[in-house]
């Protein structure tokens, strides 16, 4: 296996296990998992088979778009929901609030780890990342582009009944900078790093 394949591997089984810190906290997640979440009750569905069906959706908005997806997009759109419902399966409930905020700041982190660390790895951008460039390379505003889509899928989300709260403020704030500042050290291609 190649070092590229296995950070990129390793980043999605983290950015799973970052999902499920933050579900298990119960303060509130990321925008699109807000809306998985909300899905995946309204449905009876596991929430890991969720973000998959949403990645296969979403990629097929990639098309008029004329995205092309790499082994990265494919691979983020199966391994990130697998983990998730493998982590899901084990019970863990925990009362403590001290407890639930050291999950949710475990989970941001991680998130941003993760995160840095499949990007970095240059096979691919996710299902949501691509749509997000693809809309953007027809000369709209990444930034608008963005935030119009994190606020549509939370709205949806949170409406379907998905956890909003501290932890979706804290994310949104977090995820950003955090991947800002990691991303260079985990990256293989040399556009990122000076990015």
């Amino acid at each position: 296996m190649s070092a590229k394949l296995l950070q990129l591997l390793l980043g999605l089984i983290g950015f799973g296990v970052s999902l499920v810190l933050m579900v298990r906290a119960g303060l509130g997640l990321g925008a699109w998992d807000v809306f998985h979440q909300g899905v995946a009750d309204r449905l009876g569905a596991p929430l890991g088979g969720v973000t998959i069906a949403t990645s296969a959706l979403v990629l097929l908005l990639w098309i008029p778009l004329r995205q092309r997806p790499g082994i990265g997009t494919v691979c983020n759109a199966v391994v990130v929901g697998l983990v998730v419902d493998l982590g899901l399966a084990v019970p863990f409930a925990p009362d403590s609030l001290a407890v639930r905020v050291l999950l949710l700041v475990g989970g941001i982190v991680l998130n941003a780890l993760a995160t840095a660390c499949y990007i970095g790895a240059g096979l691919g951008p996710g299902a949501r990342d691509g749509l997000m460039t693809g809309l953007a390379a027809r000369g709209h505003s990444i930034r608008v582009v963005r935030t119009l889509i994190e606020l549509t899928v939370l709205a949806v989300g949170f409406l379907l009944g998905g956890t909003v709260g501290v932890g979706t403020v804290a994310h949104a704030l977090a995820i950003g900078p955090l991947t800002h500042v990691l991303l260079p050290k985990l990256s293989r291609t040399p556009t990122v790093r000076k990015g």
